[in-house]
């Protein structure tokens, strides 16, 4: 399986970005699509995570109500769209896929997935 992310960019604070990331190679229809972000000197953390077969995405706290990520099962596509963006924000987005089924706790850990994009840079500046 490959992903292949994109949309990242520079963006002032209250701004907005959508991310999108695209899978190939996918040999299942189950399993789970994340985001995660990575900030410099931090270690990679949670952000958004969905299932393909269906049911609402889930998010960490940080992001809830600002953040909202989607899927298009047609084109084996996931967005995040990112709103009232904060300098807090800025990191390395990657996307991460995993071909099985795990309830939300195993979503939320960068361990439960197997593939990974490149990650996009998002940078909010104040």
């Amino acid at each position: 399986v490959q992903l292949q992310a994109s949309g990242g960019g520079l963006v002032q604070a209250g701004g907005s970005l959508r991310l999108s990331c695209a899978a190939s190679g996918r040999t299942t229809s189950s399993g789970t699509m994340g985001w995660f972000r990575q900030a410099p000197g931090k270690e990679r953390e949670f952000v958004a995570a969905i299932r393909w077969t269906g049911g609402s995405a889930y998010y960490d706290d940080s992001v809830k109500g600002r953040f909202t990520m989607s899927r298009e099962n047609a084109k084996n596509t996931v967005y995040l769209q990112m709103n009232s963006l904060k300098p807090e924000d800025t990191a390395v987005y990657y996307c991460a896929t995993v071909e099985r089924f795990g309830i939300p706790a195993l979503s939320r850990r960068d361990s439960w997935y197997d593939y990974w994009g490149q990650g996009t840079q998002v940078t909010v500046s104040s």
